[in-house]
């Protein structure tokens, strides 16, 4: 019987169950061997789960990773790592690594040599383990960022996965937001990463071939005054709309006005420092007054 599994979940269930057959006793006599002719071998599935060790049941021990639809790769930038080749940032743990030669980093040169990369990801595990080892938004300095995206895309609007998109935002007064800002900041990258957002990449366009998920990567900013979390689109709704965008777009909107910040879908979030979820373009971005068009959940 050929598996229903998704690619990712069939290499993990295959991981398993290699890494509970390498911690059995090796024996110089084969169960095969031992068998009386007609005699059929029984399998001890309790004794092979017992050997899988995951983050959730041993965090320091695994021995099985569970990995992600797509590899993922954090950025930051503050104050303090603008015009610095070696700035003392909160996430001093782990490496520095080159920025990526994408189509987009030659036109967004100027900002990309204020944001460092931090380290790239493909699997629950490693996830934890960086999520672990960094400052939460809450006690970052005024004016610095977060970027998570998927890897290959840096985080500007001229990379070429994200040329023709926008992003979803919204602004949170920073003094009556300070002690839930790093669980909405927690539950956006576990969206983006476990591609619940828009799960189109488990989809299929009819031909067999996967759709591409909207999503390229989600971002929190430290204001003196307020939070910012945004999820950048790789796609914008156009004026005809024939491709049925603009719903994809709204539905993300929606999902993360609703699951991940725990919003009521018709609730007024706007006010002294306070926005709406409101979807922008990033052509619509570039204008300035009421040219630009916004889509609010």
């Amino acid at each position: 019987m050929a598996s229903t599994l998704s690619g990712p979940a069939l290499q993990a269930s295959r991981a398993a169950l290699s890494a509970a057959l390498a911690d059995q006793p090796e024996s110089t006599t084969t169960a095969e061997e031992s068998l009386e002719p007609g005699e059929i071998q029984e399998v001890d599935m309790q004794a092979q789960a017992d050997g899988i060790r995951t983050v959730f049941s041993d965090p320091t021990n695994f021995n099985v990773k569970h990995p992600l639809f797509s590899p993922w790769t954090l950025w930051f930038d503050s104050p303090a790592t603008k015009g610095r080749n070696l700035p003392q940032t909160p996430v001093s743990a782990f490496p520095q690594t080159p920025v990526p030669h994408t189509p987009g980093v030659a036109a967004a040169q100027g900002w990309m040599e204020d944001i460092k990369r931090v380290i790239s990801f493909d699997s629950v595990e490693e996830f934890w383990g960086l999520y672990n080892n960094i400052i939460p938004p809450s006690q970052l300095p005024q004016k610095a960022n977060y970027y998570l995206f998927k890897e290959g895309i840096i985080p500007a609007w001229e990379d070429e996965a994200n040329k023709n998109g926008g992003k979803w935002s919204i602004q949170l007064p920073r003094d009556k937001n300070r002690n839930n800002i790093d669980q909405m900041w927690l539950y956006t990258m576990l969206a983006a990463i476990g591609e619940t957002f828009d799960p189109s990449p488990v989809q299929s366009d009819g031909t067999g071939t996967p759709v591409k998920s909207l999503i390229t990567g989600v971002i929190v900013s430290t204001r003196p005054q307020f939070y910012r979390l945004s999820i950048w689109t790789r796609l914008a709704p156009s004026a005809t709309d024939e491709d049925g965008i603009r719903k994809r777009i709204e539905g993300v909107g929606k999902h993360f006005k609703t699951s991940v910040l725990g919003f009521a879908e018709g609730q007024k979030l706007g006010g002294p420092l306070a926005t709406e979820v409101e979807f922008l373009s990033h052509k619509d971005s570039e204008k300035k007054g009421k040219s630009a068009k916004k889509i609010v959940v």
